[in-house]
Parts: C-alpha cells; structure tokens; sequence
C-alpha cells in the first residue's frame, strides 16, 4: 500500500511539475525577481535613513550637553572667584555627570556612524547589482520574445502548431469532400449517357438521338445556303427547294427555264 501511494504522490508531482513549467513565462519570474530586488533596496535604504536620523539626534543631544557642561564650567568659576567654594564643588560634580553622559553618547554616535558607513555602502553595492541584474533582465526577456516569435514562425510554416494544423485538417477535409462530390458527379454523368438512369427532365439524350439532331441541323443550313444563292441569281428560292432538301434545287433550275420563253414573248 505504500508503494502505491508513494507510486500516486510521484506522479502527481511529475503532473505537477510539467503543468508548472508550462504556465511558467520567464519573463514574469525575472519581473518578480526584479521587484523583490527593488523592494529589498527600499528596505536598505529605509534602514540608512533610520540610523542617520538616529546618529543626527544624538549630535543633537550632545551638543546640547556639551553646552550645558560649558555652561556648568563657567558657573563654577565664578563661583569660586566669589569665594564659593562649595558651590564651586556642585557646579564641577554636575559637569563630571553630563561629562559621563557625552561619553556615553559619543560611544553610540560613533557605533551609529559605522553602522551607517556600512548600510550606505551594502546600499550602493546592492543598487549597482539591481542595475545590472535588470539590464541582463531585459536583455533575457528580449532573447526569449524573439526566440518564442521565430519558434512560431517556424511551427506556422512546417504546420507544427496547433492552429495551422487545424487548418491543414480543415484543407483536407475540404479537399476530400471535393473530390468525391466531383467522382460522383461524373458517375452520374456516365450512367445517365449510357442509359442506365433514367433523366426525369427530359434534357438528356442518347447517342443516337444526338447523332440524328446533328444531321438534321447540317441539313437545314443546306437548305439555307440553297436560299441564298438563289436569290443573289436573281429570283426568290422556290419552296420546294426549302422543303425538299438538296433536290429541291433540280426543280428551282427547271422552274426557271420553263418561265424563260414566257418572258421573251412579252418583250
């Protein structure tokens, strides 16, 4: 049994992986990266901002104190060229406390001084790795767009993508349904010429009735011809040579003759 389930979790993690990898666009992992790099330098130069305006309040504050120490020093003097002596000793006790104080702070300022050395300098080494790391970026996105847009270039032309093979598919399908729409018409045809079926319109005909349809049309521009000749002789074509066919062109000849004395005698 736990072989089987380890069998099902290898599986689905292999599924998995290769879903992954395919909705993985590497050009928005490096934008993500990007802005996690930029997020990071925020960071950085937000903590360099912290720790000189901490490093500013304590010069503050040691000014402040140096110039009550001042201040007390002064005090102390006069005090004791007035001859006050004790007043003298409270004025130094008071500037020795704030004299430990500006020790102390001097101390931090100068620990918050190398903590900011070293925050502005991981900032301006982190700043220039950003820059390059988004010139190499763009550089990357760029290769991967135009390998992608000749790696579809490509499949459009070999018919290796998905939708010019969906195409092709659809050409030949076209193709095939052509062709046997244009075999079984000229199956028809066939059949019909030989007399196998039957035409319902009455338009189709046989070989001997076309044959028969020939002659008749070639004798009636025989019969046309005739027609014509006659009348550039000078006389009308006799109907009997029109109904006749090529004989009736003997009877127009003798016709002629025969009406020939009939003119002499009226002259």
């Amino acid at each position: 049994m736990s072989g089987v389930m380890k069998r099902m979790g290898m599986i689905f993690r292999a599924k998995a992986n290769k879903a992954l990898d395919r909705a993985e666009d590497p050009r928005e992992t490096l934008d993500y990266s990007y802005q996690k790099q930029l997020e990071l330098l925020q960071k950085v130069r937000r903590g360099v901002a912290d720790v000189a305006t901490s490093r500013k309040r304590l010069e503050l504050q040691l000014n402040q104190l140096q110039g009550q120490s001042s201040k007390l020093e002064d005090q102390g003097r006069k005090a004791l060229a007035l001859g006050r002596e004790d007043l003298a000793r409270e004025a130094l006790s008071r500037r020795a406390a704030l004299q430990q104080q500006v020790s102390d702070l001097e101390t931090q300022h100068q620990t918050l001084q190398g903590e900011e050395e070293k925050l502005t300098l991981a900032a301006q080494r982190l700043q220039a790795k950003v820059d390059a790391f988004r010139t190499k970026k763009e550089t990357i996105k760029a290769t991967y767009t135009a390998a992608q847009a000749q790696t579809r270039i490509a499949e459009s032309f070999s018919g290796i993508s998905e939708e010019m093979s969906d195409v092709g598919v659809a050409i030949q399908r076209a193709e095939d349904k052509t062709a046997q729409l244009q075999a079984r018409a000229g199956a028809i045809d066939e059949l019909l010429a030989s007399g196998a079926l039957d035409d319902q319109s009455g338009l189709a005909k046989d070989d001997i009735q076309a044959e028969l349809d020939r002659l008749s049309g070639g004798t009636d521009v025989e019969l046309e011809l005739q027609r014509m000749k006659a009348e550039l002789a000078g006389g009308p074509a006799p109907q009997q040579a029109i109904e006749g066919g090529t004989g009736g062109s003997t009877d127009a000849t003798q016709s002629q003759q025969q009406s020939s004395p009939h003119k002499f005698d009226k002259q």
